[in-house]
C-alpha cells in the first residue's frame, strides 16, 4: 500500500485561503437551546469562516445542528456542548421525519475541520448516555457525529463524553485526518453502553490515527465502499474490535480495498482484529492488513466469519446460496497477548447463549477461521505470540476444506501449531 503522506500529502499542507476570514461566536443564553441561533447565522458563515464555541461556556444543544455544505470552515468546539438529559425529549426528535440522521451532521463542503479543545477541562461533549444504558433504552436513539460527503476533512482533538451511541461515521467522505480524539463511554454503574462504536470509516482516502476510545462496540468498523484506510497507533478498550464489515447483507455487493490497521492496543475487548460477512453476498473485500496488534484479556484476538447473521432475531438460518463476499489478500501480523479463556460474560450478551457463541469453540482460540468454500485466498496470520489466562495451550479453528492455500497455522480445530506461512 502506497504511504498516505506520499499520496495524499497535498491535503495536510496549510490552505491557501484569499477571501476574508470571518469569525462567529455561537451565542448562549442560559436554560435555553443554543442551536436555533447557531442555524439562523450558518447561511452567513458557510465559507471563509471558523465557527467557534467558546471557552468557558457549556451550550445547550438540545435540537440537531445540520451543518450547510461548507467551504474553507472550521468548527470549534472550545467550550462544552450538552444534549438534553431527558430521554424522551430526545426520542421525539429522533423520531420525526424531520431529524436529519444525527444530532451534529455535516452534509457536504471542502477543507472542513472540526476541532476540540487540548484544555482537559473544556472542549467536552456530554451525551449523558448514561441514563440510556441503565434504561437498557434502545428506541430512538441518535447517532452522534456524521461528517458526511466532506472533501479534505479533519477531525482533531475532539472529546466525547458517554454518548448514547455511534460516534464517528464519515460516509461518502475522501481525504481525511482524525486524530488526537478521545471517546469515554464507560458506564459507572455496570450497565453496558450498546452502539457507542467509534469510528465508522466509509469513504476513500482516511488515516485515523492517536485516537483513545473505550466503549461498547467496534472500536473501528470499515464498511462498504471504503478504500485506502489507514488506521493506526490508537488505544481501544471494552468494545468490539477493528471490524471489516459486516458486508453483503441481503445479497449486496460489497467493495472494501486497501485497508491498514497497525499499532494498535485492545484492551479487555470482546474480538481483536474481527471480518464478517452475510452468506448470500456478493462482491469483493481485498488487501486488508492488521499488524501489530496487542491484546490483553481479549476472547477472540483473531476472527472471521463468512457467516455471519444477526443472531439477536434466531440461530443461524439455513441456506442453499452459493454467493458470498470474497476474500483476499487477508493478513493478520505480530499478533502479542492475552487470550481472555476464563468464564465471563460480556456486558453485550442478552440471551442464552450469548450472541458470540461459536459452537465447538474451547474459548482458548487466538484466530478462529469460519471461512466459505471457494470464496476466500491467501488470508495468512502470521508472527502470532499468544498465551491463555489460564495458561492452557493457545488453539485455533479452521476448517481445511474451505481454503487450500497455508494460512499460517494449521487448518483445524485444535491446538495452534505454526506453518511456514506463519513465520
Amino acid at each position: 500500500m502506497a504511504s498516505f503522506y506520499t499520496t495524499f500529502g497535498f491535503f495536510f499542507a496549510s490552505l491557501q485561503l484569499v477571501n476574508a476570514w470571518s469569525t462567529f461566536t455561537v451565542p448562549h443564553i442560559s436554560g435555553q437551546d443554543d442551536t436555533p441561533a447557531l442555524l439562523a447565522a450558518l447561511p452567513s458563515f458557510a465559507s471563509n469562516s471558523t465557527i467557534l464555541f467558546k471557552e468557558g461556556v457549556t451550550y445547550n444543544i438540545f435540537t440537531p445542528i445540520k451543518f450547510p455544505a461548507l467551504n474553507n470552515v472550521e468548527v470549534r468546539i472550545e467550550g462544552n456542548l450538552t444534549y438534553p438529559t431527558d430521554i424522551p425529549t430526545i426520542q421525539a426528535i429522533v423520531g420525526s421525519s424531520s431529524f436529519p440522521g444525527a444530532w451534529f451532521s455535516f452534509t457536504g463542503g471542502t477543507n472542513v475541520t472540526l476541532r476540540g479543545s487540548l484544555n482537559p477541562k473544556w472542549g467536552w461533549v456530554d451525551g449523558h448516555g448514561q441514563a440510556w444504558w441503565d434504561a437498557q433504552q434502545q428506541v430512538n436513539r441518535p447517532h452522534g457525529w456524521a461528517f458526511s460527503k466532506i472533501t479534505n476533512g479533519v477531525i482533531r482533538d475532539m472529546k466525547l463524553w458517554k454518548p448514547i451511541g455511534w460516534n464517528f461515521a464519515t460516509s461518502g467522505s475522501t481525504n481525511l485526518h482524525a486524530f488526537n480524539n478521545k471517546i469515554v463511554a464507560v458506564s459507572d454503574t455496570g450497565s453496558f453502553p450498546f452502539n457507542t462504536d467509534g469510528f465508522s470509516a466509509g469513504g476513500t482516502n482516511m488515516l485515523f490515527e492517536d485516537n483513545h476510545i473505550q466503549n461498547g462496540d467496534d472500536c473501528l468498523t470499515v464498511g462498504s465502499g471504503a478504500k485506502n484506510i489507514q488506521f493506526r497507533n490508537t488505544y481501544c478498550e471494552g468494545g468490539h474490535g477493528l471490524s471489516i464489515g459486516s458486508l453483503g447483507k441481503g445479497g449486496a455487493i460489497a467493495d472494501v480495498q486497501d485497508v491498514l490497521i497497525e499499532n494498535v492496543v485492545m484492551n479487555n475487548t470482546l474480538y481483536g482484529a474481527r471480518f464478517k460477512s452475510w452468506t448470500g453476498g456478493n462482491g469483493l473485500a481485498r488487501n486488508i492488513t492488521w499488524r501489530n496488534i496487542a491484546f490483553h484479556d481479549v476472547p477472540f484476538p483473531i476472527y472471521i466469519t463468512q457467516n455471519y447473521w444477526d443472531q439477536g432475531i434466531g440461530p443461524r438460518p439455513n441456506t442453499s446460496s452459493i454467493n458470498n463476499t470474497h476474500i483476499q489478500d487477508l493478513l493478520f501480523q505480530n499478533f502479542v497477548g492475552v487470550v481472555k479463556d476464563v468464564p465471563y460474560v460480556e456486558g453485550s450478551c442478552v440471551s442464552d447463549p450469548c450472541w458470540y457463541f461459536v459452537p465447538g469453540a474451547t474459548g482458548k482460540e487466538v484466530a478462529i477461521f469460519d471461512l466459505y468454500p471457494n470464496t476466500a485466498v491467501n488470508v495468512v496470520a502470521k508472527d502470532i505470540f499468544a498465551t491463555t489466562q489460564s495458561h492452557s495451550p493457545v488453539a485455533v479453528m479452521c476448517n481445511s476444506t474451505t481454503i487450500s492455500t497455508d494460512v499460517g497455522f494449521k487448518c483445524w480445530d485444535g491446538p495452534f501449531i505454526r506453518t511456514k506461512a506463519g513465520f
